[in-house]
């Protein structure tokens, strides 16, 4: 029996929930919020809360290094050229910006979705939506055919769900905890049906899969960080726990009685007893009377918390090379280092960043694929869908680098577009008006116009009238 679209909603909710604990996870890590583990019972006994809020935490270095690398600037239609009117629809969505956020999601989680849509059924939309609120389903034996999307939000004591199929759009809503769900009614124009055609004849919920697999669901950045991570947070802890007690040496008195006192009795004057001495009165003072002949002084050295350092350092080293971070990022040590040497050190990032430049670029060319067809343009959604995602160089050059790579490709017949492409940053509208600018200083040229490029010619200056021949009369 064929599976009605509210029993779909029901599974598909189901699985967000079933996700949003594996979501919560790594967005905790990223976050540092993570409990001290690795570390005996006796330590957590002993130290009890004390680093609860603790946290040297590396979990945010390595997605940040990533998404600051994964800047998408254009797109490209199948024959090459620049598809403007997808580039006005990107920026009009803010989408340069939110972009980068769906992004580092997608790395700390593992996935985000982006969703293409008309709310007033006359502006397409684009918005990107968290894991914990949004997922995808597959055709069998598909995994990149959609066969439908589930948006989840809640408003107040409402929940909402809309499912999204290739022909039609549900709308559901229930009240608090509700097993219930109805016909979505509330936030409706009234008249309005809470289940409407597609527009767009597809699944408007794309998702942006991290290190997706053949058999395997898409995982987060910091499945390799997250063990090393809690191995560094307990090693500080027992640094710092060691450091208050063992840093300093510590000194014995041997061959002397304890210091006492005497118990006096208020009322009669008498020594009734004795107490010892508290020892913090000495420790302030750095003050001890030795009265034995026989007393002396030992001294226990303090611990080499070095040793600690030395296994932070390894576990650091260790992040780096399984996720492919440069070392100038964790351990921010950066002396003597050559422009090539210092590159060199990047490749690895370099690699990591355009490998998801191509799985990140995949989803978001149907992004755009899906805005042509909801702005009634077929053709150009064809024509986005084999085309490419343009994105900023993942190296960091300096600016003479650049010139100099640009300068030879030029000296071998590269068009100065080509070029101007390759410089970081620079937007394809950037692009246009350089050519504009260079068409008109073409157009100026051949016409003759050379005002239009350097400026009015000065006047001519009038001659010094003390130059002048002198009259004929008075010469000699």
């Amino acid at each position: 029996m064929a599976e009605t679209p509210l029993q779909m909603t029901v599974r598909l909710r189901a699985k967000i929930e079933r996700r949003k604990s594996y979501a919560r996870k790594w967005s905790d890590a990223y976050e540092g919020k993570r409990p001290l583990l690795f570390a005996s019972p006796e330590f957590n006994a002993q130290a009890g809360e004390l680093f609860k809020d603790f946290s040297d935490n590396w979990c945010a270095t390595v997605p940040d290094a990533t998404v600051e690398r994964l800047m998408p600037i254009g797109f490209r239609l199948e024959d090459g050229a620049i598809d403007h009117a997808a580039g006005k629809a990107w920026r009009k969505s803010e989408c340069d910006v939110e972009v980068g956020l769906a992004l580092l999601e997608a790395l700390i989680t593992g996935r985000s979705y982006a969703l293409v849509w008309k709310p007033d059924g006359i502006n397409t939309e684009i918005t990107f939506e968290h894991a914990a609120n949004a997922v995808v389903e597959y055709v069998p034996g598909r995994r990149r055919l959609r066969s439908a999307g589930l948006k989840t939000w809640r408003d107040g004591t409402w929940e909402f769900a809309t499912l999204f199929t290739p022909d039609m759009v549900y709308r559901w809503q229930r009240k608090g905890r509700s097993e219930v769900w109805t016909g979505r009614t509330v936030g409706l124009p009234r008249g309005e049906p809470s289940h409407i055609k597609n527009p767009l004849g597809a699944v408007p919920l794309v998702e942006l899969p991290n290190r997706s697999r053949l058999h395997a669901s898409p995982r987060s950045e910091l499945v390799t960080v997250l063990p090393l991570q809690d191995a560094v947070n307990t090693l500080w802890a027992q640094l710092l726990t060691a450091s208050d007690d063992l840093a300093l040496p510590a000194r014995a008195v041997l061959g002397t009685d304890r210091p006492v006192r005497e118990i006096v009795d208020p009322e009669s004057g008498e020594v009734v007893g004795e107490e010892d001495e508290p020892l913090n009165r000495f420790r302030s003072d750095r003050l001890l009377w030795l009265e034995k002949d026989t007393a002396r002084i030992a001294e226990f050295t303090a611990a080499d918390l070095g040793n600690y350092l030395r296994v932070i350092d390894a576990a650091v080293e260790h992040i780096a090379s399984q996720t492919r971070t440069p070392a100038t990022y964790l351990t921010g040590q950066l002396t003597n280092v050559s422009a090539d040497a210092l590159a060199a050190s990047e490749a690895g990032l370099v690699a990591k960043v355009t490998e998801r430049q191509r799985h990140f670029g995949a989803a978001l060319r149907e992004v755009m694929r899906l805005e042509a067809l909801a702005a009634g343009e077929p053709a150009r959604a064809e024509s986005l869908a084999i085309g490419s995602v343009v994105w900023r160089d993942p190296q960091f050059r300096s600016d003479s680098q650049y010139s100099d790579a640009l300068v030879k490709l030029k000296s071998i017949g590269v068009p100065d577009e080509a070029l101007w492409e390759r410089i970081p940053g620079v937007t394809p509208d950037e692009i246009d008006r350089w050519k504009r600018m260079r068409d008109d200083q073409a157009t100026a040229v051949l016409g003759s116009n050379v005002a239009a490029l350097f400026g009015e010619k000065p006047d001519q200056a009038e001659p010094d009238q003390g130059d002048q021949d002198e009259p004929a009369d008075n010469a000699a």
